[in-house]
């Protein structure tokens, strides 16, 4: 769909303001079908980001601040996600045997269960979402917002 559609809107945007709202509304769609894909699981999109980085730990502990660096969404508050995930039996914490000042967090056997549930059907709603690119459009994207994103550190 247009941008002037979804905007119903006819007025000429300067080319850098028109790609940053578009950005912006495709943004929007994306996380309005991630946020109701894991309303489904009683999880948000933050909460499956945790228990994927715990599952990539393949059994080791992982403190929060190893679990911050690897989130998607930086300003993510890491320890209410990982209260919450406690309280769905998702994930424990315990306090680290040689460093009692250091919390421990690993996925349980139902965060585990949870993500493989989760995966296959996650993985076709991705799939339906790129649907219209083809393999070379999706490769350039993937480019093109790397080189976005790389530019914000200059």
């Amino acid at each position: 769909m247009k941008l002037e559609e979804v905007l119903k809107s006819d007025a000429v945007l300067p080319l850098s303001k028109r790609t940053a709202i578009n950005f912006f509304v495709t943004n929007h769609i994306f996380m309005e079908n991630y946020t109701s894909f894991f309303k489904q699981y009683d999880i948000s999109l933050q909460q499956f980001n945790v228990l994927r980085i715990l599952k990539g730990q393949k059994g080791k502990p992982a403190n929060l601040a190893t679990i911050q660096e690897r989130m998607v969404h930086k300003n993510s508050n890491t320890t209410r996600l990982i209260d919450k995930l406690i309280t769905k039996d998702l994930v424990e914490r315990s306090i680290c045997p040689e460093n009692r000042r250091k919390v421990e967090i690993v996925i349980t056997k139902n965060g585990l269960e949870l993500l493989e549930t989760i995966n296959p059907k996650l993985n076709a709603l991705e799939e339906n979402m790129m649907r219209l690119l083809t393999i070379n459009e999706a490769e350039t994207l993937n480019i093109l917002l790397e080189k976005l994103r790389g530019s914000q550190s200059d």
